[in-house]
């Protein structure tokens, strides 16, 4: 059987371009170079031990996951609202006021930022749930420090909490990433939780993939080239189709189209530990608020969803933005000095399971302008969220417009 679309790349972008299709009618396959789907959204089984590639969550409030996901066959399991911050004084809770009301006084009396920076966190959530979330992404564009300074936050709250936790979201410590991706996240934070599937990230791209309808997917099959009226595989084989869709990363568009600009990149390292037990156990998000140091946050992963580790034991997960030079030994060392100050001498039990380095861990968009579902050549077209926001929300939404587009062409 001949196929109408070809897909180049079997993450969210390109599944969820398939699954589209495939509802309207159209057949498709898409050729994957890996030996699974899911991208950038993979994990890892070692020794027992669920490890995705870099700290990755799903915020339920996303339109498009919502859409295609069926979030109860995920099994998700969610972080508690706000997070835990760490300074000179110990962990303090800084908790979302509407929806744990229980912790308002615990976050009123945390050493971080004043009283009205925490009232103002409240005004900001209620700017970003104001107007359509395509109104939000259309709002007067800076960087979100600058917006986070005029909208009045002390430099203390925005170096204890607000870096630590929308840089360990956004990957990058300066905040210079788009106002408009900092009241999206907002705003889908308020309408959700911030979760993951019972068995890892990569539950996601699975279950995208098994909607597929059968001989849709061809794993292990890299591109070399797009060519007049389809592609050429690095085999040599030349598959022919009205329509193809570069659904790769930026880098990987770039690389196949030379009208696609690459993009610039934010780098990510986590480093799993395994523990003896957790030093928290709560399902909550534990952000470095004192200045200096490597580690940006901590997640244990375990007692967020037990399946990510042996029974009795517990997985830590350590983020670090940007590269880092050193070898995973050593890197591993300097975290683990680190967070001997926050936890004491239990820190010397932690094992590291192994260091992911994501250097393509997030496209830079900034401005951020949704690209429009349009060809690049006649019959060639991109997606992904580099053309989007940089999200699992762009990634899919960017996929399906894409199809949109095929299926009523304008």
């Amino acid at each position: 059987m001949s196929n109408e679309v070809i897909i180049v790349g079997a993450g969210l972008a390109g599944l969820t371009c398939a699954l589209r299709l495939q509802q309207a009618g159209r057949t498709c396959v898409i050729l994957e170079a890996a030996e699974a789907v899911g991208g950038r959204l993979r994990t890892d089984v070692v020794e027992g031990f669920r490890l995705d590639r870099g700290f990755q969550v799903l915020l339920t409030a996303y339109p498009e996951a919502r859409r295609w996901l069926d979030y109860a066959a995920l099994d998700l399991r969610a972080f508690n609202p706000g997070a835990r911050v760490q300074t000179e004084t110990g962990l303090h809770r800084v908790a979302d006021p509407f929806r744990q009301p229980e912790h308002l006084w615990a976050t009123l009396r945390a050493p971080v930022g004043s009283l009205f920076d925490k009232l103002r966190i409240a005004t900001l959530r209620s700017r970003a749930r104001r107007g359509s979330l395509e109104e939000v992404l259309q709002r007067p564009e800076t960087t979100t420090r600058a917006a986070l300074q005029a909208h009045g936050f002390g430099a203390d709250m925005i170096e204890r909490f607000l870096r630590p936790w929308l840089g360990g979201i956004f990957l990058e410590r300066e905040l210079s990433t788009s106002s408009r991706m900092m009241e999206f996240v907002f705003r889908m934070l308020a309408e959700g939780d911030a979760a993951v599937p019972a068995r890892g990230m990569q539950a996601i791209p699975d279950q995208l993939a098994a909607g597929l309808a059968a001989g849709t997917l061809r794993l292990n099959t890299p591109v070399a080239a797009v060519a007049p009226e389809g592609v050429r595989l690095v085999s040599g084989e030349h598959l022919c189709a009205a329509h193809v869709v570069i659904a790769t990363d930026g880098a990987g568009a770039s690389g196949l189209l030379p009208e696609v600009t690459a993009p610039a990149w934010r780098s990510t390292v986590t480093v799993y530990f395994q523990a003896p037990h957790s030093p928290v156990d709560e399902a909550t998000l534990l952000l470095n608020g004192q200045a200096g140091g490597r580690v940006n946050h901590v997640a244990v992963m375990s007692d967020v969803a037990a399946d990510y580790a042996p029974f009795g034991k517990a997985l830590m997960a350590v983020s670090i933005l940007g590269a880092a030079v050193e070898s995973d030994e050593v890197l591993a060392a300097q975290v683990q000095a680190e967070l001997t100050a926050w936890w004491g001498k239990q820190v010397r039990e932690w094992r590291m399971l192994k260091t992911v380095r994501v250097r393509h861990a997030l496209p830079v968009r900034l401005p951020l302008v949704s690209e429009p579902a349009r060809p690049v050549r006649p019959g060639v077209w991109v997606c992904g969220d580099h053309r989007d926001t940089a999200s699992i929300q762009g990634a899919m939404q960017s996929g399906r417009v894409t199809a949109d587009a095929i299926i009523l062409p304008a």
